[in-house]
């Protein structure tokens, strides 16, 4: 499989990989900090020093979460614990480089992390192979090829040692806040109406994908939540003017995160935007021209206001 598959990591280095991060850790090292600026995660990502750009990092970003989504599905486990895996997955790339770690092995590993970290069991054996799959859906045979034992145990073994490297790089935190228990509870006591409620919901999935939660904590990310989808449907929350106060959002918080948020909505609209018609085709109708009388070149510039001499170059006439 190592032949057929070259850009696959091996075991051996995500586990030198893992003892390296190991190294690093300390008992003193600030191993909660997992909230960056916009400019920590812009400029000064680890994949930025291996010579991946913002938009290629975006579109990994993306990649992997739309891979997770996929392979939640196909295990049949809960949303909370494929937006746990997608947060996972964010935070070990603001750690490690996506130049030297294949995101669909750390993505495979963070799934299988996050069902432990969320109690929610799953076989190992069920996620090598439904990840497999996905991974090599376009080859008929791979289905087949993964129920075979070398071919399983290699690949198995490959993600085992992401799930080490994961471990060592979140130096074993996992406990994973999301804000799906504080926009619940924002919800319920503002008595939002079920459209609302949904839009919320909606929008919260969509966050999750993003590096809205590397920024802002969970509560802060429920109450713009809220704030935004009662502005879209236009509807009315709370008893006061200033609610989110409430739950511990100043007003100058509040606006900067609904103004991230709208800014993802806008870049994902231009994204999704179809390209525009190509242009009607003319038909042009090529009139034959009369019979031209020569024209002498000593005249006073028959072509342009510009004389001729002056856009003469050596060797072209």
């Amino acid at each position: 499989m190592g032949e057929e598959h070259p850009r696959k990591r091996s075991r051996q280095h995500f586990e030198s990989e893992a003892r390296y991060v190991s190294l690093l850790e300390s008992p003193q090292c600030e191993t909660s900090k997992w909230y960056f600026s916009r400019e920590e995660i812009e400029r000064f990502s680890p994949s930025r020093k291996d010579g991946i750009d913002l938009v290629k990092e975006t579109f990994l970003r993306s990649s992997y979460c739309t891979f997770l989504q996929r392979l939640g599905m196909k295990l049949h486990v809960s949303q909370v614990t494929i937006a746990c895996a997608m947060v996972m997955c964010h935070r070990f790339y603001m750690r490690q480089s996506h130049a030297k770690n294949d995101w669909q092995t750390i993505a495979t590993a963070s799934l299988f992390l996050a069902c432990k970290a969320e109690d929610e069991p799953c076989q190992l054996s069920s996620v090598v192979v439904a990840s497999y799959e996905i991974i090599y859906e376009w080859d008929p045979s791979a289905s087949i090829r993964i129920h075979q034992t070398e071919c399983y145990h290699e690949f198995k073994e490959i993600i085992l040692a992401g799930e080490s490297l994961l471990l060592s790089t979140s130096a074993f935190h996992l406990d994973i806040e999301l804000p799906y228990r504080p926009l619940a509870a924002a919800l319920n006591r503002l008595n939002a109406w079920p459209d609302l409620a949904t839009a919320a919901w909606n929008f919260v999935h969509d966050w999750i994908r993003t590096t809205l939660c590397l920024q802002y904590k969970p509560h802060v990310i429920a109450t713009a939540t809220v704030h935004l989808a009662a502005t879209f449907q236009n509807a009315k929350v709370g008893s006061r003017r200033d609610w989110w106060l409430e739950f511990g959002v100043t007003t100058k918080l509040l606006k900067e995160v609904i103004q991230e948020m709208c800014t993802l909505i806008e870049v994902d609209r231009r994204r999704n935007m179809p390209p525009p018609p190509p242009p009607p085709r003319r038909e042009l109708t090529w009139a034959i021209p009369a019979a031209v009388k020569p024209v002498h070149m000593a005249r006073a510039y028959p072509f342009h206001s510009y004389p001729l001499q002056s856009y003469r170059q050596a060797g072209i006439w």
